[in-house]
């Protein structure tokens, strides 16, 4: 796996998102040379004709990343793959219609582009054809041995077989061993697999490693070239999350990570600061019509101020527009909104799916007390609770809290003491890989649930 913006990527599917981009960029430079043959040379170097197929470019693989085409879960499923990957260039064919309407000289010739298209997607069906052959190809797939027992490992096991966009064959595990588990029956099987199978990586995934872990085996392996890595490692990697579950305190101290300099810290306030200022200014003509249907939609304030925790547990109000009842917890208290809350009045089902009832939050990133990215904060009263119940659950008070954040967007919406302990591990993770490069991948996975309306409540 390869690491891009602190976030892994399976190096397959960088591979497939590369090989379509040249794909993509040769059909219509292909398309421009068979129209304009020996005055191609002045469409591509003096008409902008490079830029103009780049454009395309980065137009056909955004419209791909929208229909999930480069997620790891839909490329088993063959007829919904490539139903999906048709609606890339037809789609593509509405956008640069749309634009050669409004913008003609943006085109390139009156046929370039329409030549472009047809190439373009026999191409794709073609290169989507190839790639699944390839990567099921046994030369091109790492073997690997996991050393461990119990429901860890097994999940480990589980969760490597089940990602074939990861390239690994999990050849043997210890729990495949017969017989008692002692520390020579195990260090005979590792070598026994390892010398058989010609095993490239071994996984560490034992809870308790006194006694039975071999040692001395392992470190041999690693003298000859076989690399040792542990499970908390390729739990991460694989899931993007860090697992609560046997996480030491000691991991947390020098795992590599959680750096908040001064500097960084700055230059996370101004990206946050500019991304609230420019979609505050976007949105603005927005916020009279919402203001509007909140007041004929029901009785009561526009708006809601609610009591957040944020950094170092200060708490300080979370703005947004009024979704529910004025009167949605006068009985109950503090709880979370479930499926159908009746609470939600039928305009704040629509604030909520549209996301528009967070656009007070951005006063909120604009005053300081949250940022555009990070976790969401939550009310002093879960937090004293949730605290109790879930280990290193304070740790996500480490940063400022955000509108939108990792857990958001790998995660669904939570109601429940499971799904909090579930974002917790999404935010440890990116507390401890924070970047500008992360927020800003964030910011981009957000703008395409939001245009897609995934995760609402």
């Amino acid at each position: 796996m390869i690491r891009l913006f602190n976030v892994y990527y399976p190096i397959r599917t960088l591979v497939l998102l590369a090989g379509e981009a040249l794909i993509v960029w040769t059909s219509f430079l292909l398309a421009i040379l068979l129209q304009f043959r020996e005055d191609s040379y002045l469409v591509l170097n003096f008409e902008y004709g490079y830029y103009k197929i780049l454009g395309v470019t980065v137009l056909v693989l955004l419209f791909s990343h929208w229909f999930d085409l480069y997620d790891p879960s839909h490329l088993d499923a063959k007829g919904e793959l490539y139903f999906r990957l048709l609606l890339v260039p037809g789609v593509l064919a509405l956008a640069l219609a749309l634009v050669g309407y409004a913008f003609p000289d943006i085109m390139l010739g009156k046929d370039s582009f329409p030549i472009g298209l047809i190439i373009l997607t026999m191409a794709l069906f073609g290169w989507r054809t190839a790639y699944s052959w390839l990567v099921q190809q046994p030369y091109l797939r790492e073997k690997v041995y996991v050393l461990g027992m119990g429901e860890r490992a097994q999940r480990l096991v589980q969760g490597l077989r089940s990602r074939a966009e990861l390239g690994i064959e999990v050849v043997g595990w210890t729990g495949n061993l017969e017989g008692a588990f002692t520390l020579d029956s195990i260090a005979s099987h590792v070598a026994e697999v390892v010398r058989h199978q010609k095993v490239h990586r071994v996984i560490v995934a034992m809870p308790d490693r006194r006694g039975t872990m071999p040692v001395n085996e392992l470190l041999q392996l690693r003298l000859d070239g076989i690399k040792i890595e542990e499970a908390t490692s390729w739990l991460e990697k694989m899931s993007g999350r860090i697992e609560v579950e046997q996480l030491y305190p000691s991991w947390l101290i020098f795992a590599e990570g959680f750096r908040f300099s001064a500097t960084y810290m700055l230059l996370r306030r101004m990206l946050s600061f500019l991304a609230s200022a420019v979609l505050l200014t976007v949105v603005m003509p927005v916020i009279p019509l919402v203001i509007l249907a909140i007041k004929l939609g029901s009785p009561g304030p526009v708006l809601y101020h609610q009591k957040r925790v944020g950094r170092g547990g200060v708490t300080f109000y979370c703005h947004k527009f009024r979704t529910m009842r004025p009167d949605a917890e006068a009985d109950t208290g503090a709880t979370w909104a479930t499926d159908d809350d009746p609470r939600i009045t039928r305009v704040g089902h629509f604030l909520r799916s549209s996301r528009l009832d967070e656009i007070p939050q951005l006063w909120n990133v604009l005053r300081g007390e949250m940022g555009f990215v990070g976790p969401r904060p939550e009310r002093p009263e879960f937090v004293e609770w949730l605290s109790k119940e879930i280990p290193y659950y304070p740790v996500r008070h480490a940063v400022p809290p955000g509108i939108t954040g990792w857990a958001q967007v790998r995660y669904k919406y939570g109601n429940t003491l499971d799904d909090a302990k579930e974002k917790l591990q999404y935010d440890l993770y990116y507390i401890k890989n924070m970047s500008l490069g992360l927020d800003v991948m964030i910011m981009f996975q957000t703008i395409k649930i939001v245009l897609l309306g995934r995760g609402a409540q």
